[in-house]
């Protein structure tokens, strides 16, 4: 969906009336949904992680890979597979010393 800046700036006085407006759009709702869900399971990590007293770094060591993979997951910028999430989940159980599940949804056409 391209930005339509016409209507953008009928609703910048309540930016919440040009979401919901271009939430009537399947792509566009479907869209924030997805960002939203992919949010959720970052912060999910982020909390897990500190929870365990793990820096990126720290963390990044035990899975193998960089710091910046892990600042990427905590951000939503790095699409993850289910391996990587098994492998995040794990690590993290081992270190809080109990199982970290993260609850995925699929989307609802």
């Amino acid at each position: 969906m391209e930005l339509d800046i016409k209507k953008l700036k009928k609703y910048t006085t309540d930016f919440d009336d040009y979401i919901a407006e271009c939430e009537k759009d399947p792509r566009f709702k479907k869209g924030l949904d997805l960002a939203i869900r992919r949010l959720e399971i970052s912060h999910e990590i982020m909390k897990a992680r500190e929870k365990a007293n793990l820096t990126q770094k720290q963390l990044a060591k035990e899975l193998k890979t960089s710091q910046s993979f892990v600042a990427r997951l905590e951000n939503a910028n790095q699409n993850i597979t289910l391996d990587v999430l098994m492998r995040v989940a794990d690590v993290l159980s081992k270190k809080i010393g109990k199982p970290i599940k993260f609850q995925i949804r699929g989307l609802v056409s």
